[in-house]
């Protein structure tokens, strides 16, 4: 995402119909999630924001088949499982997981995560990272 003249949040312009390339998205799945280093974030679950943008290899047949696209709602259930399973120290981590989860398909190119702690400042609306990640596959 960028950012404009007016500090609006703008879309990052990732399809690209010369090299066959699709843009998938997820914005601001908020989700509890035990996060932190701080011995309060091992038991209270805190708000994290998750965006996520993919750039995915265009098949040549979409057939109205979901089975030729990557699936936004695999995605978001991949993400909700990552973050169920326990404490997780840094959203460094969280980020490299839920990266490595997307890049699982062959059609991703490349993802950009985004993840956020809400609630760790009371005068920042939010703190986090966010990672780029490439595929090996050709």
């Amino acid at each position: 995402m960028t950012v404009d003249a007016a500090n609006t949040v703008q879309p990052l312009h990732i399809a690209d119909a010369r090299n066959a390339v699709r843009h998938v998205f997820v914005r601001d799945l908020v989700l509890f999630c035990k996060i932190g280093v701080h011995r309060h974030e091992h038991t209270d679950a805190q708000r994290v924001r998750i965006n996520l943008d993919l750039a995915v290899r265009e098949g040549r047949d979409l057939d109205d088949s979901l089975s030729n696209v990557v699936c936004y709602e695999r995605i978001t259930t991949g993400v909700r499982e990552i973050v169920s399973r326990g404490h997780i120290n840094l959203v460094e981590t969280l980020a490299e997981e839920i990266s490595t989860m997307c890049l699982e398909d062959w059609r991703v190119r490349s993802v950009r995560v985004r993840i956020e702690k809400l609630d760790v400042f009371p005068d920042v609306t939010s703190v986090g990272v966010e990672i780029e990640r490439f595929s090996t596959t050709p």
